[in-house]
């Protein structure tokens, strides 16, 4: 009696770990992604890091509130996204509390993701593809793009580096740079991205109202002005990030909207 009673609870734990690892593996299907709106503006937007278009302020607005990598009080600090669309432009805005701005790349397709850096990932489609595109830009400006492949062979991930798109960008920052001794306030980053730069891979899902893309915003915050050691925080949650933050199958969409 006492081996079968065992030998029940044995088996409900496993069912339980069964459960549980399938739900925290578990691909998010088309219905389930949250949904951030993109507003279309006929608004002339000028890339200047200072959001002083009236179209910013219809568009949705939406903080990124999943974090990791949080060591510290000051590892969990605000950003907040907003993004706008008209028939050649995805524009993009970031804007971030930050108390320690701490940035050291300076070139293309360098390592600015460990710094002060803000982050988009794209797919040109409603699901979670093994391909998306990427921006990734720090305090200089200094730009990590590419299209990334998940699993591209013996379960390891791709970046194809050489996709070197042309798009605007420019920073605002009210603090100084690489200098813990004073208390900073944080820092914007603004970004126009041509439609154009999407056909790369052929034209999948237009930007057309009514339409979604899946997505991924991230911002990793360097707060220590020596080492590598940053926070990451995102705008839907995402699995364990000690692989990275290239998760396709979390994704949530963004939805064109007029």
């Amino acid at each position: 009696m006492k081996r079968s009673i065992q030998f029940g609870l044995f088996s409900l734990a496993l069912l339980s770990w069964t459960f549980v690892t399938a739900q925290s593996d578990k691909k998010l299907v088309l219905g389930e992604q949250p949904v951030f709106n993109v507003s279309r503006t006929s608004e002339a937007i000028a890339v200047d890091g200072k959001m002083e278009e009236s179209a910013w302020k219809k568009t949705e607005a939406r903080t990124l509130n999943y974090f990791y990598r949080a060591e510290k009080p000051d590892d969990s600090q605000q950003t907040t996204l907003r993004m706008l669309w008209d028939t050649t432009k995805l524009y993009v805005f970031f804007e971030m509390k930050d108390k320690f701005l701490t940035v050291r790349e300076t070139e293309r397709d360098g390592e600015p993701y460990l710094d002060d850096c803000a982050e988009l990932f794209l797919i040109t489609a409603p699901d979670s593809l093994d391909t998306h595109f990427g921006y990734e830009l720090n305090l200089n400006k200094a730009s990590n793009d590419f299209i990334y492949f998940n699993n591209f062979h013996d379960g390891k991930d791709l970046a194809f580096r050489p996709y070197n798109p042309v798009f605007e960008a420019e920073v605002t920052y009210n603090g100084t740079i690489n200098d813990n001794s004073d208390i900073d306030i944080g820092w914007t980053m603004e970004l126009a991205i041509p439609l154009a730069n999407f056909g790369s891979l052929g034209k999948v899902v237009p930007v057309a109202a009514g339409n979604q893309w899946a997505f991924l915003a991230v911002r990793q915050d360097r707060n220590d002005a020596e080492g590598s050691r940053r926070s990451t925080s995102t705008i839907f949650p995402i699995y364990d990030i000690s692989k990275n933050v290239h998760q396709a199958n979390r994704f949530g969409l963004l939805e064109f909207i007029e």
